[in-house]
This record gives C-alpha cells, sequence and structure tokens, in this order.
C-alpha cells in the first residue's frame, strides 16, 4: 500500500511544481509582486479556509467568500468569482492529492454531477447570475450555508456513523448526479461560486449513507471540476470581476498546498471536529449577514431569510427519510439475494455499506 501510495504522489508533487512555476513567473517574471503583497488579508484568510476545502464537504469560497463580502466590504460578484477562482487551484490540488492516494470515491454519482455541472454552470451563469442582486447573492450564501451547518451540529454523530454506502444501483446513482449537478450547478455554484460540493454531498450522506471518507472527497472533486469550469466560461464570455486576480495572486500559493494538507491532517485528527468547527462558522455567518444587511432586509425580510433556512432543513430531513427507505429496499433486496443462493451455492453478496 505504501509502495502505491509514494508511486502515485510524483503526480501531485508534479502539479505542485508546475504550478508554483508559473505563479512566480507572474510575480516576478511579469512584476505582479506588489498587487500580491498588497493583498496579503485575503492569504491569511485562506489559509484556513483551504484547509477546510480539503477537509470538508464545503469549498475554500466558503471562508474566501464572506471575509470579501462581509470583512472586506466588497461586491458580491468578486467574492463569487474570487471563490471560482482560488478553489480551481486549491480544490484542484486537493483533487489530484485524494486521486494520487487512490482513495474511495462514489464514482457513479461524481460522473453524473460532473456531466451535470458541465451543462448547468454555464447556463446558469449566463442566464441566472447576472440577474441576480448583490444582496440575494449575499443570502443564497448564507442561507443554504446557515442550514449546513445546522444540519451537521445536530445529526453529526449519524453522519460521521456511516460506513460504506448503500449500493443500490449505478444508474441510478449517476442520474440522480446528473440532476444535483444540473440544479446545484445553475442555482447554487453559478450565483455564489460555492454549494456543489456540499449539495452532493448532502445527496450522499442523507440518501445514500454514505462514509464520511467516501463523500468528502467525492464532493472536493466536483467543485474542483466546477470551480475550473467557471473560471474558464467566465474568461471566455462574461469575464471575471475586477479584483480577482489581484486576491487571486495572493491567496492561490496558500491554497495550492492547504488544501490537500486538510486532506491529509484530516484522516489523523478525524473529521467530526473539523465538522463541528466549520458548522458552527457556516451558522455564524448567517447571523454577520443579517445583522450587516439589516438596514436593507428589514424585520421582514430577515424573518423570510430564517424561514427559508428552515425550508431548507425540511429539504434535508425529507432527503433523510428517502434514503432510510433505500437502505431498507436494499436490504429487503440483499436478504431475498442471499436466501436464493444460499439454495444453489456458497457464495454471498455484498453488504448494504460496500462500495461501487
Amino acid at each position: 500500500m505504501q509502495q502505491k501510495l509514494k508511486q502515485h504522489l510524483w503526480v501531485w508533487l508534479l502539479w505542485l511544481a508546475g504550478f508554483y512555476a508559473v505563479w512566480l513567473y507572474l510575480v516576478i517574471g511579469l512584476g505582479y509582486w506588489p498587487q500580491a503583497k498588497a493583498h496579503w488579508p485575503i492569504a491569511v484568510a485562506m489559509a484556513i479556509g483551504s484547509y477546510a476545502a480539503g477537509s470538508t464537504p464545503m469549498g475554500g469560497g466558503t471562508v474566501g467568500f464572506p471575509v470579501l463580502v462581509l470583512l472586506f466590504e466588497l461586491p458580491a460578484t468578486l467574492g463569487r468569482d474570487f471563490s471560482f477562482a482560488v478553489q480551481a487551484i486549491g480544490m484542484t490540488s486537493a483533487s489530484i492529492f485524494i486521486l494520487a492516494r487512490r482513495q474511495p470515491i462514489a464514482w457513479a454519482m461524481l460522473k453524473g454531477a460532473m456531466l451535470g455541472s458541465l451543462i448547468g454552470t454555464p447556463l446558469g451563469i449566463w442566464l441566472i447570475a447576472p440577474y441576480i442582486p448583490g444582496l440575494w447573492i449575499k443570502l443564497v450564501f448564507a442561507i443554504v450555508w446557515a442550514s449546513f451547518g445546522i444540519l451537521h451540529l445536530y445529526r453529526v454523530n449519524e453522519i460521521a456513523g456511516h460506513n460504506g454506502m448503500t449500493e443500490f444501483n449505478e444508474k441510478w446513482d449517476f442520474k440522480v448526479g446528473c440532476w444535483i449537478g444540473l440544479l446545484a450547478g445553475a442555482a447554487v455554484a453559478s450565483v455564489t461560486g460555492v454549494g456543489i460540493d456540499m449539495v452532493l454531498y448532502t445527496a450522499l450522506v442523507l440518501l445514500c449513507r454514505t462514509d464520511l471518507k467516501i463523500a468528502i472527497p467525492t464532493s472536493v472533486i466536483i467543485m474542483a471540476f466546477t470551480s475550473v469550469l467557471g473560471v474558464i466560461v467566465k474568461n471566455l464570455t462574461t469575464g471575471m470581476q475586477p479584483g480577482v486576480f489581484e486576491n487571486w495572486l495572493a491567496a492561490a500559493p496558500v491554497v495550492a498546498l492547504g488544501a490537500p494538507l486538510g486532506v491529509f491532517i484530516v484522516a489523523l485528527i478525524g473529521r467530526k471536529p473539523t465538522l463541528l468547527v466549520v458548522a458552527f462558522l457556516c451558522v455564524l455567518q448567517f447571523f454577520w449577514t443579517m445583522h450587516s444587511e439589516r438596514a436593507s432586509l428589514g424585520l421582514s425580510g430577515m424573518l423570510l431569510s430564517t424561514l427559508a433556512v428552515g425550508i431548507c432543513l425540511l429539504g434535508f430531513e425529507q432527503l433523510r427519510r428517502w434514503g432510510a427507505k433505500l437502505v431498507g429496499e436494499r436490504a429487503d433486496i440483499d436478504a431475498s439475494h442471499i436466501a436464493t443462493n444460499s439454495k444453489t451455492s456458497n457464495h454471498t453478496t455484498p453488504s448494504v455499506g460496500s462500495l461501487k
């Protein structure tokens, strides 16, 4: 196992060498060092954000977006585009590290999500995101992340206790992944720059009862794919927001190492403590947003935002109920299959928790 690990990590090291060569050329060869140096605060913030990106189902934009938008009071559109740009490095680096280590991935659902994102993300960038006001971008981010944080604060023991993955039907997994990629890419990722990873992860842990060791690496890869896609689409068509490049110059060398470091460290300390801390931060940013935008929202707006969080939580609980039903159906199928096979051979069927 160790021999295989060493044999494949050279791919990640080669990626790092290539990235830092390009970054050094930009800051030294082309003289962009003053811009990178001037934006050092975002680099400090992304040191934390990149760790969360590699160790949880929440991309680096989970920290980058509120820091730029709420702390530095920059436009929400800048926070969105920066999230795409910085995750295109950090999440890609973490994904290469994950694949080099041969960590288990829910491939059927991931492939479907990538196909759905390939269609949904560009459509969202062209047809949805341009018409979403800056305040609404902040609210979408705040509501989705708050509901996700609350879910983990009261369901973390159950989520962390899953083993393997419910084996139901690969075609079914692929179709679910397609819909997740299409809808989350168009309605969440294209608007906020993050989120498709969280949606896919939620489906895996609530619907398929997937082990965190499978669900989180899978979510990292879909966010990397969507971020790279978002950067390409925006650069070729709508263009990135002013200020993204300068902030990216400062943060990119940090996240290139920070996200893979999160993948490595969380394997040593466990995922539950990190998930709890990040979940708390997700809830905190909701109250931060409500406070900073109280004049624009008014009491009615804040109440509606809180109601939206509740609706998201009800949706999560419905997914969990569907997941329980699927587990029961799978168990019935396996029991029937075992009974049938026991009459003809000594072979047994895979367990419910086995990975495709």
